[in-house]
């Protein structure tokens, strides 16, 4: 495994910031790591990359320990934060290359490398730029250069998308695809749940810096209580209705509210056509029906008690 953690422990006085928490991330995985604002996910970055002294438990990164001291991983590290960290004084290609010149000194080099990076943010058009005129899906693209123009082999993103417009956030996207498919490894952290599906290899939700479950987004989705989920456009529905509805076998939840009607089944077989039935016995017209899963968002609900997105 190219990351591995074992039993971090973090502790704020009478806090604990992570508590006994592992992982591990193979080479060339997109993982995402997930949890509601205070979970510990910027805490669990921070001191994997011993920027932060934590009180038990060990990091490992490419099969060496990590300390605050050890330059040579560290430079094959890419950290892209949340909040964008340029210089306003510095074109798009001068904050490039500035950033790319701490790792690599070689002028020929780096110039190529930092030609690399603005191509591949699509940013060409843009170098002369001051980041003052960029909007703001461009600073993201222009954070996210900063942050992998001295090709890390470890690349860390904390929230790489947020508030950007969804070219941007499509180019975003497609990026770090490409990154993983260059045999980049990256560990991501998102609070959009359709982000994490459409990326991550495997996840892991934490919450009070605990791990809460890990897997594929498949096989976190299969762990929920719920089944299907179906939801229908209904003109009326009476209280008799209503009341045969509320007893329907495997039934979680049901509610009525503006003519449209929710239903929450457990796992199990399909309960539709059941469904149906009823609502032909009582000769109500349903004009939209949807059925679908849950999904991984209704999962990180019922294991954390959270909204992730509530908490952006």
């Amino acid at each position: 495994m190219l990351v591995e953690i074992n039993q971090l422990v973090k502790r704020y006085k009478d806090l604990i910031a992570v508590d006994h928490l592992s992982l591990s991330v193979a080479e060339g995985e997109i993982y995402g790591l997930l949890g509601p604002n205070g979970s510990g996910k910027t805490t669990v970055i921070n001191c994997m990359l011993s920027l932060l002294s934590y009180d038990s438990g060990s990091v490992y990164l490419f099969g060496k320990e990590m300390t605050p001291t050890n330059y040579e991983i560290k430079k094959r590290i890419g950290l892209v934060m949340q909040n964008i960290g340029v210089y306003d004084e510095l074109s798009v290609e001068e904050n490039i290359d500035y950033f790319c010149g701490l790792y690599i000194r070689d002028k020929n080099l780096r110039r190529e490398a930092v030609n690399d990076a603005i191509k591949f943010v699509e940013l060409d058009d843009f170098r002369k730029f001051r980041p003052k005129k960029l909007s703001g899906g461009l600073l993201r693209r222009l954070n996210l250069a900063c942050g992998i123009a001295h090709r890390p082999d470890l690349i860390i993103l904390d929230e790489p998308t947020v508030a950007v417009d969804p070219q941007s956030r499509s180019r975003i996207l497609e990026g770090i695809k490409d990154l993983a498919h260059q045999g980049k490894t990256i560990i991501y952290t998102t609070h959009y749940m359709e982000e994490v599906e459409y990326l991550c290899d495997r996840l892991t939700i934490i919450d009070k810096g605990k791990e809460i479950i890990t897997g594929t987004s498949e096989e976190i989705k299969n762990i929920s209580s719920k089944g299907e989920v179906v939801t229908m456009d209904i003109f009326e529905l009476g209280s008799v209705a209503k009341e045969r509805l509320s007893q329907l076998p495997g039934l979680l939840s049901f509610n009525y509210e503006n003519g449209k009607a929710n239903f929450v089944f457990s796992k199990g077989q399909s309960h539709l056509i059941q469904l149906l039935r009823i609502l032909e016995d009582f000769q109500v017209e349903v004009l939209n029906i949807s059925v679908k899963r849950p999904s991984l968002n209704d999962v990180f609900l019922e294991v954390t008690g959270k909204e992730l997105r509530d908490n952006v």
